[in-house]
């Protein structure tokens, strides 16, 4: 039985793996104001960028889907792993050693699928660059030296050889304490008449790595004449390895695609040593698939989606790579960035120009070439006769619905400019208005639906050790909301600037049932005065629920509005949210006293009218004196 990592242990790893390193393993962050990081959220689609992640708190929130927590939950979360597996794995990068409860620590037994996954990639990726100094894989060296590659290529791309027996890799990780079973489920091996054998034999083979460097899966080119299989074999699908969620080439070109905002897409493994051998390290291909939504998704949150991101398309010339280019225009208007196609000269792809002309050869074709949606027309425009009428109208019937696809209204404009040109319509304004037709018709048959409704209180009603009292929905654009949220936010970021005071504040002064149910936690948590050093931590573990604790990460995430964060804007907050407390007990009270009458119990009217005296003297002290009345 897996025994239970220690709690001082978990402390210690969640401290020691900065969340701002492990999250940029996956996507480009930028700096968002308030020391915090910004980047576009890995859990789902958008536009401009929602996911933040504050360093100095070791916590990221997305604004648009409401995912949020520490370094641990990220990597949970992105990577599909449990609890356990994560902290191993952030442990190995931090080189710390776990301590397990209820039992003793067993490596094998202990470790995660995932994780174990991981490590038989790992060893057999070693296994296979040993093998290529092997006699037997001369013919791998001499495949590689016969195009432009050397030994120190090889070593910088990990390039190996699997050996043409049997199992060879199969009795290696046996070896190595991987059962029978952890080798079919991760596609190393497959089975035999007589038990596991090796997947990959004979074979020149790559890594292919996730984009945080993990080696999840190879690709084997054949060698030999007698080899029955495909030209190139890949890992099949397994729980780590989704061909259509892979990019070869992205653990090494991930930096440069964020740093200058462009990616180069080409078709094989050669062609990204090529290329970055070439200098265009920012070139990486798809493994055995085309390349489509999911690797679109990997490459927008390298490139920001910022004005100036490129990408390129380095399709062979031949039938088979136009074919590629027009099924990678279906999905270019998932792109912000702009794209390009590159067809190099005599349809050689970048490791044949490489050989053939050099590196510099390679650097020029990637230079932005051809638009692709510019491609993807001439492909449909030349099956045509353009000479007749009839050929010009069944081409602008094909043609017109692709421009229609454009979503920015003024580059569809222009591109309809030039589709006219294209056919030879010297009416430019019937193709231009045709193409607005059927972009129009196509945005109505999609339809906006009905008016969204409110959406429900999301779970903060959730009975907690206070129940968090009713109120009117979370509203921004309510001032009492927006000022709650801002003393929330400093009292979670800066408690020291709103301490003692917000101690003293009431859950019923937060009319935001959210709010409420947050201010319950730092209550829960032992108040914000003397804050201790794992003062959101704590926070966080008195939610009452995952809902809560989203919440209280969101805030301690958020950006505080304003320029400077100081006592005196601190005491503007406490005042206004008193303040509006204070008023709201006055009308309460007036309520009272009005139902009352003068016929009501003396006894009982003096002491409302007592009351209402004393609010309505300590609310005039608010507004005259500020934070030193509270």
């Amino acid at each position: 039985m897996a025994g239970r990592i220690n709690d001082d242990d978990v402390k210690a790893v969640r401290d020691a793996v900065p969340i701002d390193a492990v999250v940029s393993e996956y996507l480009q962050l930028r700096n968002a104001g308030g020391g915090n990081l910004k980047g576009l959220c890995p859990f789902h689609d958008e536009k401009s960028p929602s996911f933040q992640v504050s360093p100095g708190k070791g916590l990221f929130h997305c604004f648009g889907c409401q995912e949020g927590g520490d370094t641990i939950a990220f990597v949970m979360k992105i990577d599909h792993l449990s609890f356990s597996e994560t902290v191993e794995r952030l442990a190995a990068k931090a080189g710390i050693t776990l301590r397990y409860e209820e039992g003793g620590y067993n490596p094998g037994h202990q470790r995660g699928e995932r994780i174990r996954l991981v490590e038989a990639h790992k060893a057999a990726a070693q296994f296979y660059v040993d093998q290529l100094g092997s006699a037997e894989a001369e013919i791998g060296r001499t495949f590689l030296a016969e195009r432009g590659f050397d030994q120190a290529a090889a070593e910088h791309f990990g390039v190996g050889y699997s050996p043409a027996g049997w199992d060879h890799l199969t009795r290696f990780l046996r070896g190595k304490g991987f059962s029978d079973k952890e080798l079919i489920l991760s596609g190393l091996a497959q089975d035999g008449r007589r038990g596991p054998i090796d997947r990959f034999r004979g074979r020149l083979m790559w890594p292919i790595r996730d984009v945080g460097g993990e080696v999840v899966g190879f690709g084997a080119r054949k060698l030999r004449d007698d080899d029955n299989g495909p030209k190139y074999l890949n890992t099949p699908e397994t729980p780590i390895y989704k061909k259509s969620q892979v990019l070869y080439g992205i653990d090494l070109a991930k930096k440069d695609i964020a740093k200058v905002s462009r990616a180069v897409v080409v078709e094989g493994y050669t062609d990204v040593m090529a290329c970055h051998l070439a200098g265009v390290t920012t070139a990486i291909a798809t493994c055995g698939t085309a390349f489509g939504g999911d690797h679109i998704k990997i490459l927008r949150r390298l490139l920001m989606d910022n004005g100036s991101a490129r990408v390129i398309f380095t399709f062979d010339g031949d039938a088979a790579g136009q074919k590629a280019a027009l099924r990678a225009f279906e999905d270019d208007q998932k792109f912000a960035a702009e794209t390009y196609i590159a067809i190099a000269p005599d349809g050689m792809d970048p490791c044949e120009l490489r050989l053939a002309k050099g590196d510099a050869a390679v650097a020029e074709l990637v230079q932005p070439r051809t638009p692709l949606f510019e491609f993807a027309l001439r492909q449909i425009v030349k099956r045509y006769d353009l000479e007749t009428p009839a050929g010009r109208a069944a081409a602008l019937d094909e043609a017109a619905p692709v421009v229609a696809r454009i979503k920015n209204i003024g580059a569809q404009h222009e591109v309809a400019v030039q589709l006219a040109g294209m056919l030879g319509i010297l009416d430019t304004q019937f193709v231009v208005k045709r193409v607005a037709q059927l972009a129009r018709w196509a945005r109505d048959r999609g339809g906006k639906g009905p008016a969204a409704q409110q959406a429900p209180q999301r779970g903060y009603d959730t009975p907690a050790p206070s129940a968090a009292p009713s109120g009117p929905a979370l509203n921004l654009r309510s001032p009492a909301h927006r000022t709650e949220r801002e003393l929330l936010k400093l009292a979670l970021q800066r408690p020291e600037l709103v301490s003692p005071a917000f101690d003293a504040y009431g859950i019923d002064e937060f009319t935001a049932p959210p709010y409420a149910a947050v201010r319950q936690c730092v209550q829960d948590a032992g108040g914000a005065t003397g804050a201790p050093s794992d003062y959101l931590d704590t926070v966080r573990e008195a939610a009452p629920n995952d809902t809560v604790r989203a919440l209280v990460t969101e805030l301690a995430v958020e950006t505080i509005f304003a320029k400077t964060v100081d006592e005196a804007y601190a005491g503007d907050q406490l005042v206004t949210v008193r303040l509006r407390a204070v008023d709201r007990r006055i009308r309460d009270v007036q309520g009272t006293l009005a139902r009352l009458g003068a016929h009501g119990d003396p006894e009982q009217l003096a002491a409302v009218q007592n009351e209402l005296w004393v609010l309505t003297q300590y609310g005039q002290s608010l507004r005259n004196n500020g934070a030193a009345a509270l």
